[in-house]
């Protein structure tokens, strides 16, 4: 199984798996302080990055099975593992199978979504990708004014005003609506539900991150999270949205160097975040989202006049 994949440090290896539209760079942020201490390794997906598509279904089960025969053919079995998103998802679920990963840190997983949130997150998601898409010839400005980085960034980061545009400009370089995209974001939000393991089973520590913030995964999903895996403990990051390793870089990369190391202390028992909590989401967000939908539908208007026209 090819994949194209960054290595860089020394020591214990560690593997890292980006998110849905995403790739290797979405690390960038904490890659040099994990790599002072671990060997890591930032993989690309097939058909993000620089990895060339799945020839058949793309869904969670068939890129853990991507993933596994990668690691088989490597003789990396066991290796310490990292998730982001969907990439969360996915270290969760090679978890279930077993005897694959080594330590895990899954950084707000998809998939533990319920009613209203299901169509939330797709349709938010596409949205914000079309609009992506069609922003590109122009996203160096865009990424590089604040205003529009934080309209852009809203539903994804806690701060993404405070975000280095050349991050924010990484970031959604590769978060356009691509087969494979949209075939996986259908998948992850009408496809097969996440199973769990029961208590006892996840034999390699295990610890699920979650951004106070996510607006994303929503936080009371990470109490679902919990149910299906037991034997996991919660980290809360406390002022961070979707993705901690963009908006509390030094907290996820010292939470992960912790865990993998076996001197993880877990967090006092803290007050579970209730769904209702989720509805309370920022005018800023609700702007942005306003913004993605009204601007997506008229590049997805204007695209489908293009292709009339043309026929």
């Amino acid at each position: 199984m090819e994949m194209y994949y960054k290595r860089k440090g020394s020591g214990k290896l560690l593997l890292l798996i980006h998110g849905i539209g995403s790739s290797h760079r979405s690390w960038n942020r904490i890659i040099d302080g994990l790599a002072a201490e671990r060997e890591v390794i930032a993989i690309d997906l097939p058909g993000f990055g620089d990895s060339k598509p799945l020839p058949g279904e793309v869904s969670i089960g068939t890129l853990a099975d991507a993933v596994t025969l990668f690691l088989e053919e490597n003789n990396l079995i066991g290796i310490d593992a990292v998730g982001s998103s969907m990439g969360a998802r996915l270290v969760l679920e090679l978890v279930r199978r077993g005897g694959v990963l080594g330590s895990v840190i899954s950084l707000d997983p998809g998939g533990f979504w319920r009613g209203w949130e299901v169509p939330f997150f797709y349709h938010s998601v596409r949205l914000s990708a079309q609009l992506v898409k069609g922003l590109q010839p122009v996203l160096h400005q865009l990424t590089g004014n604040t205003i529009s980085r934080s309209l852009l960034f809203a539903q994804f980061s806690s701060r993404p005003w405070a975000l280095p545009s050349q991050v924010a400009l990484d970031e959604l370089r590769t978060f356009v609506p691509t087969n494979t995209f949209r075939e996986l974001l259908y998948n992850l939000a009408y496809g097969e539900k996440q199973r769990g393991l029961p208590v006892g089973a996840a034999r390699q520590p295990l610890v699920i991150g979650w951004g106070k913030q996510d607006r994303v995964c929503l936080p009371g999903q990470a109490n679902r999270a919990l149910r299906l895996f037991p034997d996991a403990k919660l980290h809360w990051f406390a002022t961070s949205g979707h993705f901690p390793q963009l908006d509390v870089p030094l907290e996820t990369t010292r939470l992960i160097l912790e865990v993998t190391g076996g001197i993880y202390q877990p967090q006092g028992k803290e007050a579970p975040v209730g769904v209702e909590q989720n509805k309370e989401l920022s005018p800023l967000l609700f702007a942005s989202i306003a913004v993605m939908i009204g601007l997506g539908l008229l590049f997805a208007f204007g695209s489908s006049r293009e292709t009339q026209v043309s026929v």
